[in-house]
């Protein structure tokens, strides 16, 4: 019984994993940019990938929110999603961000990692009545995905 439970989560994880790819590939990410984005190695990414059962499911996670795709494997959600965190940030698409991120220029793109540093760093300057239904769902998927801090108070 127990032999027939190992065989089906490691037919389930290689499945995740094709599947995490193949999202990745569609989306034309490569491999460090979306392990940045998830705030894992390349390497456990590649593991992933693989199916690796000795790579834990946070990491799974943060993957497959970092590229839109919900736990229920191989469900894409919609970018709106709270917890869809894009590869690349715009700052165009982001108001309040373009904002605080007034000394870049108005044209570029954040990694994850920087746009929620950008957020952090001058959060009492952020005008929360003027955040967008989108801008506010960005914050919150940040904050999910790559740490608490004080944009936990949208």
């Amino acid at each position: 019984m127990t032999e027939n439970i190992t065989e089906n989560v490691n037919d389930v994880l290689i499945k995740l994993g094709r599947k995490i790819r193949a999202q990745r590939k569609t989306l034309g990410v490569n491999a460090t940019a979306t392990a940045e984005a998830a705030g894992i190695s390349r390497v456990t990414l590649h593991r992933l990938e693989r199916g690796e059962p000795t790579v834990n499911m946070g990491a799974y996670a943060s993957v497959m929110l970092a590229l839109g795709l919900n736990l229920a494997v191989g469900t894409k959600v919609d970018e709106t999603h709270a917890g869809f965190i894009p590869v690349r940030i715009h700052l165009d698409d982001y108001p309040q961000l373009k904002k605080l991120a007034w000394q870049i220029k108005a044209d570029a793109d954040l990694t994850p990692t920087e746009a929620l540093g950008v957020y952090e760093r001058n959060w009492r300057h952020l005008d929360h009545l003027a955040l967008s239904t989108s801008e506010r769902q960005l914050i919150d998927a940040l904050r999910l995905g790559l740490g608490e801090g004080v944009a936990s108070n949208v």
